[in-house]
């Protein structure tokens, strides 16, 4: 198959039933089928379907037009992060094995940038006068994530600062490390939101910070800073690729994604 602007091949397709009358079909028959797919194009694009390719023998043949021979067009850009959510992680150990589980996903609105660095290092051996063998560690990732407002469930949930009795979040140094939860969050890209989970996350305190009013007003944020670490099982973070089943993508933020596949396979 080539990739061409449908009209194009739709235009090619035509020219060869009228150039081959043997293979049944006239120029009516020809427009109508143009006209067929070229509105079932229209609808698919419109819904964000994947595109599909197509030649002009399948035309010919009569294989078209349908909308079965996909394939899938992946993102040249990524922008604009949006969409962000946290939910609650679990571990549990039961016999020996460890199981983890998550809360429903809630959302954390006000999203402004986001910035995680891979953390690991890489240690080479030396032999032979080369570099032999190279190790490489997966320490998952640590940065900043920044927003208009940190919600009030987060911060009781996740940070576990206490809400009293008169409706006062109050915070206390008896309390250690943030509770763990999953990060979920998506950049848009050229064709499809590009959608991430990290597994593991554990939060900081965000710094107390603004500024007097000046002729203009720029909103103030609050930044958390963010460590993403792989779990016990090695699980770090998934995001969703250019085959991604429309389930999976359309559920990421119902309930946490975890593949069916053990990470070390």
């Amino acid at each position: 198959c080539v990739r061409a602007p449908i009209s194009l091949v739709c235009a090619m397709g035509m020219a060869f039933f009228m150039r081959n009358p043997k293979y049944g079909l006239n120029q009516k028959s020809c427009m109508k089928s143009y006209i067929n797919l070229k509105s079932e194009v229209m609808e698919t694009q419109s819904l964000n379907k994947p595109k599909f390719v197509l030649s002009p023998s399948e035309f010919a043949f009569g294989k078209l037009p349908t909308l079965t021979r996909y394939i899938f067009m992946g993102n040249k850009v990524k922008y604009n992060l949006k969409n962000v959510h946290a939910a609650k992680m679990t571990e549990t150990v039961t016999d020996g094995v460890v199981s983890f589980t998550y809360a429903k996903p809630k959302a954390i609105p006000g999203a402004v940038s986001i910035s995680l660095d891979a953390k690991g290092e890489s240690s080479p051996f030396y032999a032979d006068g080369i570099v032999y063998f190279r190790s490489v560690t997966n320490n998952g990732y640590s940065g900043d994530l920044e927003i208009a407002l940190i919600p009030e469930w987060f911060r009781t949930e996740i940070l576990q600062e206490t809400l009293d009795d008169k409706g006062v979040l109050v915070e206390n140094s008896g309390v250690g490390e943030s509770v763990k939860f999953a990060l979920l969050f998506e950049f848009d890209g050229d064709i499809n939101a590009i959608r991430h989970v990290l597994y593991n996350c554990s939060a900081s305190r965000p710094s107390i910070e603004s500024e007097t009013k000046e002729d203009t007003i720029e909103p103030g944020t609050e930044t958390l800073s963010i460590t993403a670490d792989p779990r016990s099982d090695g699980l770090v973070k998934a995001r969703t690729g250019d085959t991604t089943d429309k389930v999976s993508y359309d559920d990421w933020y119902k309930n946490v994604y975890v593949s069916p596949v053990p990470a070390s396979e």
